[in-house]
């Protein structure tokens, strides 16, 4: 067995991590188990590590395991290195909101780790059974972590509503992925791709396509499959949540990045159409619906489905060109949107946790006058959320930069089209999020609200996690063409055989 324990390393460390926390859990007593977080906080730093020897060192540029199966190159690295940050930040962000409510400290992150390693796999994954053993593992431990607060029907409700229609997706998509396997006799991403191209006449290809993309979509969130969303992302703790919409959706991205761009490329007529849809419907219904939200959990979650959408649009560029080129730019914006969104929502997340500690609520009216009595969490609230707008000099700006240029490099009808709605969409989103803002700057205090100050919402951890989020949205805003050429590189690495 071609087994690279360097390329490995990742992975490895995060299992001896889901070990360690798991010998903590059982051996220290409940006033102790803090030292479950310690463990998971201080094992995702160490992982960490191996990927910087792998990026940096003398070894090859791709290393192939199980007969190409499991595969680290360049792409995984960077999205490897993105599952490890937001993994750690969320780690941080739990662990006064875990401490505080008396829940099980030990198996939460346990739990969370071991979706952490699943979105590892995902990311070196080269074929379906390796890549669908790496969703199920992100998407499995979120199921019991979704309602994590037993006594809270809210919560519970959460987790059923996500348990089942995850449960159902993750069927679509096994249908999807066996019937491609029945279909060109291979499970390798390689493999699909030189036989696809000789099934595009075939309805029963097309079938299988479209069902995989479908399981794909819950994932990710898109419209129609968008239904579990909202309500989980309410009803789940607050950290968690914050994970489901960036980690979860990020592994739900790298999946389709690697099934369109790698198994796929020769089928854009089948699932470049599908995803453009997804994407329109994606970005116009969350947009319109988060308008109407007053809980700001409520409106991050429809923000996150029309994030989902923006996200989905450089993959219509992609299909309407044969220009390696534009396909290229396509994925590299692709990756781009992913990493700087997965940055400004966490931070997003991270000021709702701590004005939620601040005011007791997450309603958008109880934080008016914030920045009064809490200045530094106002200052954080605007960077991020206006962020999340595409306001300059903030990453998100740049983020919608590279979406705009890849769909619009085509020149085509259909591309051109898709880019006008997403510009209509980017304006709608600017109304709910300069909502918040101007909640907090402009509005005045509530009477009879408790400005006392004897709660400081950013301590420990939690500020630490903003501050790492912060100081990414500021410095890939103000330097975001430093880093255009790693993502061309990656797109390269993407794209490879297209």
């Amino acid at each position: 067995m071609d087994l690279d324990y360097h390329a490995l390393a990742p992975e490895l460390v995060v299992a001896a991590t889901i070990l360690v926390v798991l010998g903590l859990d059982v051996a220290l007593p409940r006033p102790r188990k803090y030292w479950t977080a310690f463990a998971g906080v201080l094992g995702l730093a160490l992982a960490a590590v191996p990927l910087l020897t792998l990026a940096f060192g003398d070894g090859p540029e791709t290393r192939s395991m199980l007969g190409g199966a499991y595969v680290v190159d360049g792409f995984a690295l960077v999205l490897k290195a993105v599952f490890i940050v937001g993994g750690y930040l969320v780690l941080l962000m739990s662990v006064s909101y875990i401490e505080s409510d008396r829940y099980y400290q030990g198996e939460y992150y346990l739990l969370m780790l071991t979706s952490i390693l699943g979105s590892l796999v995902m990311a070196s994954s080269r074929d379906l059974i390796t890549l669908f053993v790496g969703l199920e593992l992100v998407t499995g431990p979120l199921f019991l972590l979704a309602g994590w607060r037993k006594g809270d029907a809210k919560s519970n409700e959460a987790s059923l509503k996500f348990f089942i229609l995850g449960v159902l997706s993750t069927a679509i998509l096994l249908y999807g992925m066996s019937f491609l396997y029945g279909l060109t006799g291979s499970v390798t991403f390689e493999g699909i791709r030189e036989a696809g191209a000789d099934l595009l006449d075939s309805g029963a290809f097309r079938l299988a396509v479209l069902f995989t993309l479908v399981g794909f979509g819950f994932k990710v969130t898109a419209v129609p499959f968008h239904f579990w969303a909202p309500d989980t992302y309410e009803g789940a703790p607050t950290p968690v949540t914050a994970y489901l919409s960036v980690g979860s959706k990020a592994a739900g991205f790298v999946g389709l990045l690697l099934l369109c761009y790698k198994a796929l490329p020769s089928v854009t007529e089948i699932w470049g159409p599908a995803l453009w849809v997804l994407a329109a419907l994606s970005m116009t219904l969350g947009n319109l619906t988060a308008l109407r939200q007053d809980n700001v959990v409520r409106m991050l979650a429809y923000s996150s489905i029309a994030q989902g959408g923006f996200i989905l649009v450089p993959f219509a560029a992609a299909a309407v060109s044969n220009d390696p080129a534009v396909i290229q730019e396509a994925a590299s914006a692709t990756i781009v949107y992913v990493i700087i969104y997965a940055f400004m929502n966490l931070g997003a997340f991270g000021v709702v946790i701590a004005g939620a500690r601040r005011t007791g609520s997450t309603m958008i009216d109880d934080w008016a006058g914030m920045w009064r009595y809490a200045p530094r969490l106002a200052v954080l609230g605007a960077m991020f959320f206006f962020s999340l707008a595409g306001i300059p000099p903030l990453a998100g700006w740049y983020a919608k930069f590279a979406m705009f240029l890849a769909i619009l490099r085509p020149g085509n009808a259909w591309a051109t089209a898709l880019a006008v709605i997403a510009a209509v969409n980017a304006v709608i989103a600017l109304v709910y999020y300069a909502r918040i803002g101007k909640t907090m700057w402009m509005d005045h205090v509530p009477e009879g609200a408790d400005t006392a100050g004897t709660v400081n919402p950013l301590t420990g951890s939690l500020a630490l996690a903003l501050g790492i989020s912060a100081l990414f949205v500021v410095v890939a805003g103000i330097l975001p063409f430093e880093f255009a050429g790693v993502f061309a590189d990656l797109a390269k690495v993407v794209t490879t055989g297209i």
